[in-house]
């Protein structure tokens, strides 16, 4: 190994050498990229006062990206390279870096970090690793927790390629399972503010009125006879700032372990003439019962304040897991997500937010909810796109929100007054439940466009009433004054969601976070929207075999259910007294590319309630990385036990524990009897592979 280890031997690789440049391993998937022709970054390698930024010659300065310890420039397009050599050649610059942006996601640009994270195959050792890295000028950093032989590099000085090529060139190597660099893309909060002339939480109770349903709220006021939130619960929420002056955050223990990723300090409070979304999401989800104000759906609760960096490369991302493992958070809201159209997660985000949902909580896991987003598109789906402005977007666009498709997180889509879809809610299969919300025009926002209505317009008039929460003290704000009744989108659905889930834990701290998941789904309220929808028209407001609605998920999140769920559960013993074991030998070929895979299934006819469970999986393939692998229970509830990280391994034998993969959590209390399946999908072109044998073994 160490006489062939040299960067330059890499021209053949899984990429051709003419793409290594353009191409961006991402989550198992291949994004082509676009170099844009008007901006480049730098990195300084001394200080660089803004003044002195402000006065070069090669190109504009227009802001910095401190994360990442970047300096944004733009030029004239022809001027691109010419500038680009001269910064380089600048005495105080490390480095310049083309920004890129990805093929039919416009507006979205991608910056590049220092970083590269390397997945090696199991039986690299350290010597193999020390080589590969220094043969590509790979300084080390850290490990990758979670993710086994896995490391964070970065990229030094020396290195004569940028982490796109290197990483590119890292996939040819046997050694390598899996390379990607550590991008960063801006936040977009799912939220854009609309009037309203209703300041009233109808969300939360209601008994009827102008544009008010019956059973469009969440039956919180039942919920509270039980509990109104506990301090031992509290409810992380990740947004861009929060007013915590505000009299609705304030009470004893009310806020604990602030964090401003952005600033670097403990105080995440908003810029001059920011507006705060952090502080309308908070207010939602927990403002305190003070007499005055407003409530929040969980208001004894904690409140953990962290204010994000704005952009979702994989060190802010873990940063924000990190803190709410580190400083025990039960439940995490996330109401924004990438500022693209498609959005798979890296290795490193994937594996923080599985970290959290799995081991925070003293490893009973993080409750996480995201907004599913507010373009009324698909979390994962392609849509026949037409007439937007510029054609910003046309034809046949793939859509994917890769926080909303996290197996580990439910997806939170938005309902009206009037127990309608939201004509601006996203929607797909892996929409878990709705909360209340407002209703207004579907759109999204572009880096450089701002916001953009999707297409075609809306003409019908669209009905229903806004959300009312807390918004920064005085004229900061939303609206004047203390509260806006000025908030919705997928954004206000989200904490109604977390507030419920803390309700819950406080009913029962016991609950894991797959329970917690499950109770929420089984006891939403079904409702359903037989209209087509205004912008598209389809109808997806009806409910499948397995009571999964695209347009709402399980159902309307009720609080009060899902408070007495919890309750039932408390004291229930899971120590198992009996196994019970089914194999299916039967061999199967993979289909490639397939999403509609295979399933293998086998029947246990002993009856009975599962306390512990293990599945054995022998899989042969020419590359693993390519499949996704599913246990289905006889009530059709799905577990994912592999995602797409196994890379250029061929063979796999392995056993899914409880204790191995605690996503395995949510089957325990399903019933036993019936027919258990193994689901395998492959993801990509040209390998192939089979299933040889599985096995099942149920603790009862």
């Amino acid at each position: 190994m160490n006489d062939r280890v040299n960067s330059s031997d890499f021209s053949t690789t899984g990429v051709p050498a003419s793409s290594l440049g353009v191409v961006l391993q991402r989550g198992g998937e291949e994004l082509i990229l676009k170099k844009a022709l008007d901006r480049f970054t730098i990195r300084p390698a001394t200080d660089f006062p803004p003044q002195q930024l402000s006065q070069v010659t090669w190109g504009i300065w227009q802001r910095s990206i401190p994360q990442a310890k970047l300096e944004l420039f733009t030029v004239a397009p022809t001027q691109l390279e010419e500038a680009m050599a001269q910064a380089r050649a600048a005495r105080n610059v490390a480095f310049a870096s083309h920004v890129y942006t990805i093929k039919d996601n416009p507006g979205t640009f991608v910056y590049l970090n220092d970083q590269i994270t390397i997945q090696f195959a199991s039986e690299v050792d350290a010597a193999t690793i020390n080589s590969i890295s220094t043969a590509f000028s790979l300084a080390p950093n850290k490990f990758v927790l979670d993710i086994p032989n896995t490391f964070v590099f970065l990229v030094s000085k020396q290195a004569t390629e940028n982490p796109i090529k290197i990483t590119n060139q890292l996939q040819g190597l046997k050694e390598v399972l899996a390379a990607e660099p550590n991008i960063l893309v801006q936040t977009e909060s799912h939220y854009k503010p609309r009037d309203s002339l209703y300041a009233q939480q109808w969300y939360l109770n209601h008994n009827g009125g102008n544009q008010l349903i019956v059973g469009s709220h969440i039956s919180v006021e039942q919920a509270w006879d039980v509990t109104r939130g506990v301090r031992s619960v509290v409810v992380a929420v990740v947004d861009d700032s929060f007013d915590l002056n505000h009299p609705d955050f304030q009470g004893s223990g009310k806020v604990v372990a602030p964090r401003d990723l952005k600033q670097k300090d403990f105080l995440p409070l908003p810029d001059e003439n920011e507006t705060s979304h952090g502080t309308a999401c908070a207010g939602l989800a927990v403002a305190e019962e003070n007499g005055t104000g407003i409530i929040g759906v969980a208001p004894g609760c904690a409140l953990m304040p962290i204010r994000s960096t704005g952009f979702l490369d994989d060190e802010s991302i873990e940063e924000i897991f990190n803190w709410t493992i580190e400083k025990k958070a039960s439940v995490i809201s996330c109401s924004w997500g990438a500022s693209a159209v498609y959005f798979p997660l890296s290795l490193r985000q994937k594996a923080a937010i599985t970290r959290a949902a799995t081991k925070g909580r003293n490893g009973k896991g993080c409750v996480i909810v995201f907004a599913a987003g507010n373009a009324n598109r698909p979390v994962n789906g392609t849509i026949n796109e037409q007439n937007w402005p510029e054609n910003i977007l046309k034809g046949n666009v793939d859509w994917l929100s890769g926080f909303s498709v996290h197996p580990d997180v439910m997806a939170i889509a938005a309902s009206t007054s009037l127990n309608k879809k939201a004509a601006y809610s996203n929607w797909g299969a892996s929409i878990s439940l709705c909360a209340p919300s407002n209703n207004a025009p579907p759109g999204m926002s572009f880096q450089e466009k701002g916001y953009v209505f999707t297409q075609p317009a809306i003409a019908t008039s669209l009905t229903g009433l806004g959300m009312f929460t807390t918004d920064q003290l005085g004229t900061a704000g939303y609206d004047p004054g203390n509260f806006t009744s000025n908030f919705g989108g997928t954004s206000s659905a989200t904490p109604v969601v977390a507030g419920v889930a803390a309700l819950v834990l406080s009913a029962n701290p016991d609950l894991t976070a797959q329970q917690v998941k499950r109770i929420l789904q089984e006891t939403a309220d079904k409702i359903v929207d037989s209209d087509p929808d205004p912008q598209l028209g389809l109808r997806a407001g009806t409910y499948d075999g397995d009571g999964h609605s695209q347009w709402f998920g399980y159902g309307k999140v009720n609080a009060a259910r899902a408070v007495q769920a919890a309750l039932q559960l408390r004291g229930v013993t899971s120590t198992a007294t009996k196994q019970v074991t089914g194999k299916n030998n039967t061999q199967l070929a993979i289909p490639d590319n397939e999403k509609q895979g295979i399933k293998s299934a086998l029947a246990i006819s002993e009856s009975g309630t599962v306390k512990d469970i293990q599945i054995a999986v022998n899989i042969t393939h020419d590359y693993l990385g390519d499949l996704e692998i599913y246990l289905i229970a006889p009530n059709n509830q799905q577990v994912l036990l592999q995602n797409r990280t196994l890379g250029r391994s061929t063979k796999l034998q392995i056993i899914y524990t409880v204790r191995s993969h605690p996503i395995l959590k949510q089957l325990l209390s399903v019933s036993t009897q019936g027919r258990w399946q193994l689901w395998i999908i492959d993801y990509a072109l040209q390998d192939v592979g089979r299933l040889n044998n599985w096995e099942l073994t149920l603790g009862i």
